[in-house]
């Protein structure tokens, strides 16, 4: 009998999980908390490790046509000057795959396409889940649905996660942030790489989604923040007019506002028929771009492990096993990052420019390695 397994949550994770299983001919059912797939959000960077699982999931053309490719990450000063440059032609070459910016919502719909949307069950906010002899996972509607195989793809603040683990501990970073999409035509430097400018205890990132439209992002240290409504053209004053004419295109309804918080490392994601993916077992900071890159290696060594033979009530403790250290070097790593980019010391930020600026071309290399390598 093919098994069927039950997701909680249509995010990025989820759905990747939900096209590999289904691939490998199990039956899946994803419920979904929202009322409808639809391009919410902002923009997400696919690394060059994401992309190559969706490569072999055979949708990394549908995804390259979406966005934009991109083969530079800079990080520069608040006037633009590089401190420290990553050409990535070298991943390219070797895994046939670039970074690809895109819309979230856009990689969604592509994602929900390939499975399905009788796949897809939506307005079903998980309220309860429960475990006898099988799961019981009560919605907000008030129906049910009994269940021998679950997966918690339901993000940081999951209800599969607190209800079954015990509750995490969430981190907060005490930086804000501002993200936001735009249309405006970017000088042709900019159209292939991204770009992050750090100041003092503040940065901002921008990059090319496809069809002269820009995703960025804002941060600067809570602290900073006095009131609820922030002009952050005020805020970054100081910074290049590239940068304060992509906030100027922005009209304020597409900005999203946010703290950044992650969660701290948990050792144990899956128990008896249940595990967790992506935010809800090892939700990160964005300092590296890798939070929903982390949860599609999830959905990878999960589909990896069916194909040696393993039954999927049988995989997950294998995949626990083989996605812990890295998830959790990705998490630390990036807390690390985080902390490292907002410095408000003026020595210290010459300090910490200076050192990335001479930083050594094969430190950059053995990080790039670790994160692109596929488990």
């Amino acid at each position: 009998m093919i098994e069927t397994v039950n997701i909680i949550g249509a995010g990025i994770g989820g759905l990747t999980t939900a096209l590999t299983l289904k691939q490998k001919g199990l039956h899946i059912n994803i419920f979904e908390s929202s009322a409808e797939i639809k391009p919410v959000g902002a923009g997400i960077i696919l690394a060059n490790n994401a992309m190559q699982v969706f490569q072999k999931l055979g949708i990394q053309d549908k995804i390259e046509k979406a966005g934009n490719k991109i083969s530079y990450m800079k990080i520069t000063d608040a006037n633009l000057t590089k401190i420290s440059v990553v050409d990535l032609a070298e991943y390219e070459k070797k895994y046939g795959v670039h970074n690809i910016a895109i819309h979230r919502g856009a990689l969604q719909k592509i994602l929900a396409n390939e499975i399905g949307y009788d796949n897809i069950n939506l307005s079903k906010r998980l309220s309860k889940i429960e475990k006898a002899d099988l799961f019981k996972l009560t919605f907000e509607d008030n129906t049910t649905i009994e269940s021998k195989l679950v997966i918690g793809a339901d993000g940081i603040k999951s209800v599969v996660r607190n209800q079954l683990f015990g509750e995490g501990i969430l981190r907060n970073a005490n930086q804000k942030c501002w993200r936001g999409i735009c249309e405006i035509d970017l000088p042709q430097k900019y159209l292939n790489e991204l770009n992050e400018a750090w100041g003092k205890g503040k940065r901002f990132g921008f990059v090319n989604i496809g069809d002269k439209k820009v995703y960025w992002y804002a941060l600067t240290n809570s602290k900073n923040v006095k009131t609820e409504q922030v002009n952050l053209t005020e805020m970054f004053k100081e910074f290049h007019n590239d940068i304060l004419n992509i906030i100027s295109a922005t009209k304020k309804e597409q900005i999203i506002v946010s703290d950044i918080i992650d969660l701290k490392p948990i050792d144990k994601w899956q128990n008896e028929n249940v595990c967790l993916i992506g935010d809800a077992a090892h939700a990160t900071t964005p300092n590296l771009g890798q939070g929903a890159c982390q949860a599609i290696e999830d959905a990878y060594v999960l589909g990896k492990l069916l194909d040696s033979g393993i039954t999927i009530e049988n995989t997950f403790k294998e995949y626990e096993n083989a996605r812990r250290k890295k998830a959790h070097m990705i998490v630390n790593t990036s807390w690390t990052v985080g902390k490292m980019a907002h410095i408000e010391n003026r020595f210290g930020i010459w300090l910490r420019n200076f050192i990335m600026k001479n930083l050594p071309k094969s430190a950059n290399k053995k990080q790039m390695d670790k994160i692109f390598n596929l488990n």
